[in-house]
């Protein structure tokens, strides 16, 4: 235990350097180590996240020990995740590494408070597990309770477990986070700590992706694994890859080819970017109007049209401007994400 405030320090030290992501909810930056905080995902969007802990052993052999947990998902509709988790070297049951868990979660605003309810069945304890979460925070700081419950706890009687979590962001694209849930039932003289978990959470510039890297007590990342700690520490991180289909089905082109939204009525034009779409994805406007590209997304994007203008990286709650002087037609799209497609038709006489 000792060495965990050296280990916090050097997390803080890491924050204090501002890497350049953004801080937009999704994946890891809006949850702790070992609380999903409620997350579901962007909609359309399949989800691979890769997590991996390391235990180091005493001398003479020093042995690594890997303990890994992949998650695999897909998110249907705004507020619904779909999932497994495979961990291929668990502790929870006796001679059963091969720990399954089969998931689906759904969450919503409601208030100020993000709420989400997990229904799952661990297939290595055969139980029939379930979380109830409430998030409540700003950008700045975020605090996650959750209560758990399992009907035959690492292959044992039913048992519940609460916990907490909290997030402060140093950083648009950074935040420090930790988190503690105990077992209700928990007995210290079978190996069950109270378990925690302390990381940074970070999204890595101009991409989709996450990653944590934290220390923790814990073995895998199912409610059942994140819930009971044991004696020794582990550091880790965990990777996030979310697979937004459009990009290999051409949605965002077929989007962009549809008829624009007639706007031809105004003298500014809003274009909302999420991830990974432009909405309205083709526009309609007269010449003197402007488009204002506004970024509600995670990540950075661009609006980027070979010869006729570009704004350049649009970081996330930021917003670019381009003046459509003469008519014509101009396709765009956003230069790290090709996949993102949008159309402006200036219709009418030079302005």
């Amino acid at each position: 235990m000792s060495s965990i405030p050296r280990l916090l320090r050097a997390l803080i030290l890491l924050g204090s350097l501002g890497l350049p992501t953004t801080a937009a909810a999704q994946s890891v930056v809006e949850r702790t180590p070992n609380l999903s905080g409620g997350w579901t995902g962007v909609p359309g969007t399949a989800h691979f996240n890769f997590l991996h802990r390391f235990e180091h052993g005493d001398a003479p052999t020093r042995k690594v020990s890997n303990y890994p947990t992949f998650l695999m998902g897909y998110t249907p509709v705004r507020g619904l995740l779909i999932a497994a988790n495979y961990a291929t070297n668990s502790d929870l049951v006796p001679s059963y590494p091969n720990e399954w868990e089969f998931l689906a979660r759904w969450g919503a605003p409601v208030g100020r408070v993000r709420v989400a309810v997990t229904g799952s069945y661990n297939l290595a304890a055969e139980s029939v597990d379930g979380e109830a979460t409430a998030r409540l925070g700003s950008e700045k700081v975020a605090l996650i309770g959750v209560a758990r419950g399992f009907s035959q706890a690492f292959g044992g009687d039913a048992s519940f477990a609460l916990g907490g979590g909290a997030l402060v962001a140093l950083h648009p694209n950074f935040a420090l986070a930790a988190d503690v849930v105990t077992l209700l039932d928990r007995e210290g003289d079978d190996g069950e700590e109270l378990a925690w978990s302390a990381g940074a959470q970070i999204r890595i510039p101009s991409t989709p992706h996450t990653l944590s890297l934290h220390v923790t007590n814990t073995n895998t990342a199912t409610l059942q694994g994140s819930s009971r700690g044991g004696d020794e520490m582990r550091g880790g991180f965990e990777f996030t890859v979310p697979l937004t289909l459009s990009r290999w089905f051409g949605g965002g082109a077929a989007a962009a080819a549809a008829d624009g939204v007639d706007m031809t009525d105004r003298d500014t034009v809003v274009v909302t970017i999420r991830d990974f779409e432009f909405s309205p994805a083709s526009v309609t406007i007269r010449p003197g109007a402007t488009v204002v590209w506004v970024n509600d997304g995670g990540i950075a994007h661009t609006a980027t049209a070979a010869g006729t203008f570009d704004t350049g990286m649009i970081a996330p709650r930021a917003r670019a401007r381009y003046t459509f002087r003469q008519a014509g037609e101009h396709a765009y799209l956003c230069t790290p994400h090709p996949f993102m497609k949008g159309r402006i038709v200036v219709r009418g006489g030079d302005q």
